[in-house]
């Protein structure tokens, strides 16, 4: 299979719009709901966003702040010295306006995007009040920033999330799906992993952090994608089963989740694929992985 795994996957670099490592917008036809903006701004520098039919959640990814003006109000969003180190602050914006970002320090910025589906008030969430779990156990240990999710950030479509997997442990598993609207039971959402690796700290200067993910598909909707992952590569999910996103021995792999899909009812509800499913129950008797939470001071469990 060729990297470009029919579209679905792009690599850092093939995503790129001025004054943008990675553009990710709807197009109406094969990806509707969500997009994703990163971009690297010097001290100083600033960003106009005019959001027109989407909401946006701004998320400092490493580096320093990020200052929004929006709505008449000037906010001050606290960001990391990286992805692996602690939870940022956030902020949402709604659409139909225009918002100026400004970099306090040399700052990578995510610009998390969904088609609204309402008006909703401008507002920010500090890292502090960011719920973060633990999830899985054992090898399967991770560690989730929820700070995009319904019960945490306001919205009408958009949900999101940051997921960290330690060296030689395994995430969005079982694989998984939300792509039928089943009240009650499953979602109806498109999904964006936007990916960083890094090494350990006794890695050689040669290394090449890196991780693995993968998409299937069913008989009535085919897709399959397997591929390494490394900074700044971008994964659509359009359907499909998706799941183990794998991180190698020797290094910790990050992803940034952005959903959201037609369904009037903005909530994350996933079936399991039933091959795997089984998997869940051998949790029971392991502990989370010693080396989570990973924190804002050390940034490792090493």
């Amino acid at each position: 299979m060729s990297l470009d795994a029919g579209g679905w996957f792009r690599p850092l670099g093939l995503s790129r719009e001025d004054g943008y490592d990675v553009a990710i917008r709807p197009d109406g036809s094969a990806w509707k709901h969500t997009g994703l903006l990163v971009a690297d701004l010097a001290d100083g520098e600033t960003r106009r966003i005019v959001s027109g039919a989407d909401e946006y959640i701004v998320l400092p990814l490493s580096g320093g702040d990020v200052e929004v003006e929006a709505d008449g109000r000037r906010e001050t969003l606290a960001g990391r010295a990286s992805v692996f180190h602690g939870v940022a602050d956030c902020a949402y914006l709604p659409r139909g306006r225009s918002f100026l970002l400004r970099a306090v320090g040399d700052v990578r910025v995510a610009l998390c995007a969904a088609r609204a589906k309402a008006d909703v008030p401008f507002a920010v969430v500090r890292g502090s009040e960011v719920p973060i779990e633990l999830r899985g156990a054992g090898a399967c240990s991770r560690q989730v920033h929820n700070f995009g999710t319904p019960d945490v950030m306001p919205g009408s479509s958009i949900i999101a999330c940051e997921v960290i997997t330690p060296s030689g442990n395994w995430s969005s598993y079982p694989p998984h799906k939300h792509d039928e609207h089943r009240p009650g039971e499953e979602s109806e959402l498109e999904e964006i992993y936007y990916f960083e690796a890094r090494a350990a700290s006794t890695a050689p200067p040669a290394s090449d952090p890196m991780g693995y993910c993968c998409i299937s598909g069913t008989d009535d909707r085919p897709i399959d994608v397997r591929v390494p992952v490394r900074n700044g590569d971008v994964l659509l999910v359009p359907h499909g089963w998706h799941g183990p996103a794998m991180a190698p021995p020797g290094y910790d792999l990050y992803y940034l989740n952005v959903m959201a899909g037609p369904d009037d009812e903005r909530v994350w509800l996933i079936r399991d694929d039933p091959a795997h499913a089984w998997v869940r129950t051998t949790w029971k008797g392991e502990s989370v992985d010693a080396r989570l939470p990973f924190g804002r001071e050390e940034g490792s469990g090493r």
